[in-house]
């Protein structure tokens, strides 16, 4: 199959975190799309094919399928805007109903995602003593604020905000101790974050569950926390930028913008850059 390729989330024409794109007339067997997930080796490749009123569309990391991925939905709109032309493309995933738009703008596709419906619940005690001695981190290394919790946007995030920029910068664990902490837990990922300001947040997010140490870019975690900022009443006015992938050398940049509506959808858009 043709595997297209593109860096969702892109800082202009770099950074981004790579998706495999494949378009077909109709979804192969499980088996064979998380063979190709495996072979082309990114955190996603997501697979569309043509369905009434819409497209279907199922997402494989290498090691298993998962519900929702937002850096591939963006590269996915990007691929369709360029197959199809702009304009905005109705998704059906697994269990949920979304849409993906793509616009051209030069060498770059804008895209932007509306994500399934937001939620979320304090993270138990339990949950938090494992995942600090995970990253071996204390307490003290917290921010407040943005208490522990599972976000959820299509898929559940444990959020964990950290009050130190440096203390991000510094992340470390292992991959497969995070895999089984994670998969017990049915979370795609640790969704590590730092508040700049209300608005600007630099993040962190490791995806051991699919076996990926760490993600430089995930729109699913980006709708997740911006979901559960509003169930806090945080001073988002309206919207967020994350700042993700700095600390591996692949600068990404989300905007995801947020309704008043408690458990709305979240938009969340980036530039995306062929690879």
């Amino acid at each position: 199959m043709d595997v297209q390729r593109f860096a969702a989330f892109s800082d202009g024409d770099s950074g981004g975190n790579p998706a495999g794109v494949v378009i077909c007339d109709a979804l192969p067997e499980a088996a064979v799309m998380q063979a190709i997930a495996a072979q082309v080796g990114y955190s996603e490749t997501v697979f569309a094919a043509p369905a009434p009123g819409g497209w279907r569309v199922r997402y494989f990391a290498p090691e298993v399928e998962i519900p929702f991925c937002g850096h591939a939905t963006i590269a996915l709109g990007a691929a369709l805007a360029l197959q199809e032309g702009d304009g905005v493309f109705a998704l059906q995933l697994n269990d949920v109903a979304i849409s993906v738009e793509g616009r051209r703008t030069g060498p770059l596709v804008a895209a932007a995602l509306q994500s399934p419906p937001t939620s979320s619940q304090p993270a138990t005690a339990r949950m938090l003593a494992e995942v600090l001695a995970l990253f071996s981190l204390s307490a003290d290394d917290l921010d407040p604020r943005i208490p522990p919790a599972i976000a959820n946007a299509g898929a559940n995030h444990l959020v964990l905000a950290l009050n130190s920029r440096d203390r991000l910068a510094a992340m470390r664990y292992d991959l497969d101790a995070g895999r089984i902490f994670m998969t017990a837990g049915d979370m795609a990922t640790v969704s590590m974050v730092f508040a700049e300001t209300p608005r600007l947040f630099h993040a962190r997010n490791p995806f051991a569950a699919g076996g990926v140490y760490e993600d430089p870019a995930t729109g699913a975690a980006a709708a997740a926390l911006a979901g559960y900022l509003r169930d806090l009443g945080w001073p988002h006015g309206g919207a967020i930028d994350i700042i993700q992938g700095e600390d591996m050398g692949m600068r990404s940049i989300l905007h995801a913008q947020i309704e008043p509506e408690r458990g709305s959808s979240i938009r969340v858009s980036g530039a995306t850059r062929a690879m």
